[in-house]
């Protein structure tokens, strides 16, 4: 049987632990914050380029 937190999408503490270790293992300690950076980057990009399309939408209404 299937536990209703499968369907609620909870994720106990206990499956944050074996989800980080298996990212350690499969990425190791050195290529983490490399990859955070990307994600990081990346996000901050998308920003940007939201805001200035929104800014481009606004002009034209106007």
């Amino acid at each position: 049987m299937i536990s209703s937190s499968i369907f609620l999408g909870a994720i106990g503490p206990g499956s944050w632990v074996l989800i980080a270790l298996a990212i350690l293992l499969l990425f190791g300690g050195k290529k983490i914050p490399e990859l955070m950076r990307g994600l990081g980057s990346g996000i901050k990009e998308f920003k940007d380029a939201s805001k200035e399309e929104s800014s481009e939408n606004n002009k034209d209404k106007e």
